[in-house]
Order: structure tokens, then sequence, then C-alpha cells
């Protein structure tokens, strides 16, 4: 009889410890509003949303929680085709930049028993970077997918800042808050 209850608890710790997520994938803002013709149109967004879609459809097929931040906004503001969620994945909607703020996220993600986030999307210097450092200060691991991001140009006073340089120089701060990974460099480990 103990070795039956012993078998029984054995398999059912496996079974529970199957069943965690390493991970949930945060994908953020990847909306139309950024793409050619939207009103805010960044540098190359398809690309960064090609590389997106390529965490999501791993984050899928292994079992690992997909959700998404949309920014509101009075026009543009679906979720791009390229990065289109599947039927039942977590979406919240956020009037901030940081996509922790008044939307549940935090209480979302502490209920799915996770301890790390991998990030992704739009834009770099914005709404990614506000999500990282909040979710560093909250506790969380944090993986940032830095090609499956996008910026665009930006200017200060009389000084035109390209966005390769914007992008790269917010890596360069955020690598203090988490590991900063391309799609190939995460889905090797």
């Amino acid at each position: 009889m103990k070795s039956f209850i012993l078998s029984f608890v054995l398999v059912a710790a496996f079974q529970y410890a199957a069943a965690q997520k390493e991970y949930a994938l945060l994908v953020i803002d990847v909306q139309n509003f950024y793409f050619p013709e939207g009103r805010s149109e960044l540098v190359e967004p398809e690309k960064a949303a090609e590389k997106a879609a390529v965490a999501i459809n791993h984050a899928r097929k292994t079992g690992n929680p997909v959700i998404y931040i949309k920014h509101k906004s009075a026009a543009g503001i679906e979720i791009n085709d390229i990065v289109k969620p599947a039927e039942g994945e977590k979406i919240f909607v956020k009037e901030e930049v940081n996509s922790f703020l008044g939307t549940g996220l935090k209480e979302y993600i502490d209920g799915l028993a996770i301890d790390t986030l991998v990030i992704c999307g739009m834009q770099t210097q914005m709404c990614v970077e506000a999500a990282v450092r909040a979710a560093y200060d909250y506790g969380y691991a944090v993986i940032l997918l830095h090609d499956a991001c996008a910026t665009r140009n930006l200017k200060f006073g009389d000084h035109e800042v390209d966005a390769a340089d914007v992008h790269a120089s917010t890596l360069a701060t955020l690598k203090s808050y988490g590991t900063v990974l391309s799609v190939a460099e995460w889905l090797e480990k």
C-alpha cells in the first residue's frame, strides 16, 4: 500500500511539474498604427513583427502563454495580422506607457505562477522599455527579444537620432534589467 501511495504521489508531482509553464511571452503594442500608412509609422515594423511571430509560434508549441498588450487609440488599434492572437489568448488594453499600470497584467501573470517574462514589441524606447523595467521591479526574470522590437527616428532639438541608434541605446540600458537576446539566440537556449 505504501508503494502505491508513493507511486501515486510521484506521478502526481511529475504531472504537476510537466504542467508548469516556463515563461509567458508578452507581445506589446504590435498594432496597425505603427505599420506603413499608420499614424505613427515605425522603421521596419514588419521585420520586427515577423520575428515576434516566430517567438509566438514557439510559445504556443511549448504550451507557454502568449499575452498581448494593446495601447488604446482612436485609430489603428488592431493587433497586426502578422502576430494575430489565437482564440483564448489574453489581451490587455492599456492607456499608459507601462503595460502593468491599470491593466491587471501583474495579477494575471501571478495567477499563472510564472516568474519569467519574455518580452517583444513596439516601441523599443517607450512601451517595451517601460514593461522591461516594471517587470524587473516586480521581481520577474526578463528576457528581451531585441530583433522582435521596433522603433522610429527621433528628434531632440536640432539633433536627429536614427531609429537604429534609438534601439541600440535603449537595449544597452535594458541589459541591466534582463537578458537581451535575438529570437534565434533565445530559441537555442
